[in-house]
């Protein structure tokens, strides 16, 4: 889920270092490209490949959580066909699959508030980001509709089941929890459902832009999207019994699904649609927030080759020197040298 840069930068840099950072991602050689397909290509509006990335992603994710739900609630938690653990690790390698997939094309936000977060703290456009929302949204959309189509039976059975009890569709554990997060029972307190989706989208977001930080030693290209799936993972088993949502698109998306086949209860439900929509959005911020003001070194991001001193290396010479990692020789130094000649001693950082 990082951001990527711009295609413009592609040119600036030169030939040679974009066709080095493309051909490293290949391990073995095809036949040579085409003109005819690399002017299709070029041809490709960039947006929309960007947005069908966002959705494909989205798909990816929730597409194997929602099924795996649907396998545990349609045949009435029997262990042999689910638990708590595999939808958990559904998500997992949902969203770890997600981003090996479809990161490399839109930057792999999948999430709504991961978009607002890099507009705010990364210099994410800020006109693409109802785009990329729309297109999260839509994704999950589509996840939805397609498990809507494949456990129909199903569904139809269990639907016929709850409705005959009393119970209607729309319930945690009814058949529309599937797709989207309802209370259970013994949830009557909005501030604890609150409390509870605020802090593990807190978590999840904390987790996220620490993967994402390049001087973060303990991550590689590889590991981050299965560390970010474990995140989720570990969200799901802690919370899921509770109500989480975690996703402002995938509630949207699937809860429009819902409205399709369940009625307006699907959102008028004990009130609870608005919790699971609008407090991921300040939890993500509140997290990324913490991580750049307490956590975030940006001079590891610059030793390490990730960021640059606005000012260049005149800035930083001059940050080490006000901050005392670098000392300026005095005027009257005893080999004749004068202040303007900037023979330093550096201290241990």
């Amino acid at each position: 889920m990082s951001p990527r840069g711009n295609n413009s930068d592609d040119i600036e840099i030169g030939v040679s270092e974009v066709l080095k950072r493309h051909v490293t991602r290949h391990v073995a050689h095809g036949e040579p490209v085409s003109q005819r397909r690399l002017d299709f290509e070029h041809r490709r509006p960039k947006i929309l490949r960007e947005m069908a990335a966002e959705a494909t992603g989205v798909f990816f994710y929730v597409y194997p959580g929602i099924s795996a739900t649907a396998a545990f609630i349609t045949e009435h938690a029997k262990p042999e066909f689910g638990s708590m653990l595999t939808i958990g690790f559904a998500y997992c390698f949902g969203i770890a699959l997600a981003v090996i997939c479809c990161a490399a094309t839109s930057g792999g936000h999948f999430n709504p508030a991961i978009t607002v977060s890099f507009a705010v703290w990364r210099g994410f456009p800020w006109k693409k980001v109802p785009l990329y929302i729309f297109a999260q949204c839509f994704g999950a959309f589509v996840a939805g509709l397609l498990l809507m189509g494949q456990y129909h039976e199903q569904l139809a059975e269990l639907s016929h089941l709850t409705v005959k009890a009393g119970k209607g569709n729309v319930f945690g554990g009814g058949p529309a929890s599937i797709l989207t997060t309802y209370p259970t029972a013994n949830q009557h307190n909005a501030g604890y459902l609150i409390l509870i989706e605020f802090f593990v989208d807190s978590f999840l977001g904390l987790v996220i832009w620490s993967v994402l930080d390049p001087a973060n030693p303990f991550i590689t290209p590889g590991m981050a999207p299965f560390v970010i799936g474990i995140g989720y993972a570990v969200m799901v088993w802690g919370f899921a019994p509770v109500s989480i949502s975690t996703n402002l698109a995938k509630d949207l998306g699937c809860r429009a699904v819902a409205t399709i086949f369940y009625g307006k209860k699907a959102w008028t439900y004990r009130g609870y649609f608005w919790i699971s929509l609008f407090v991921n959005i300040p939890a993500t911020l509140f997290a990324t927030l913490y991580y750049e003001l307490v956590l975030r070194d940006s001079l590891d991001r610059i030793a390490m080759g990730h960021g640059a001193h606005e000012d260049g290396e005149e800035g930083l010479t001059r940050h080490f020197t006000n901050t005392g990692h670098i000392q300026a020789r005095p005027d009257n130094a005893s080999d004749g040298t004068r202040h303007e000649d900037y023979t330093y001693h550096t201290k241990a950082y």
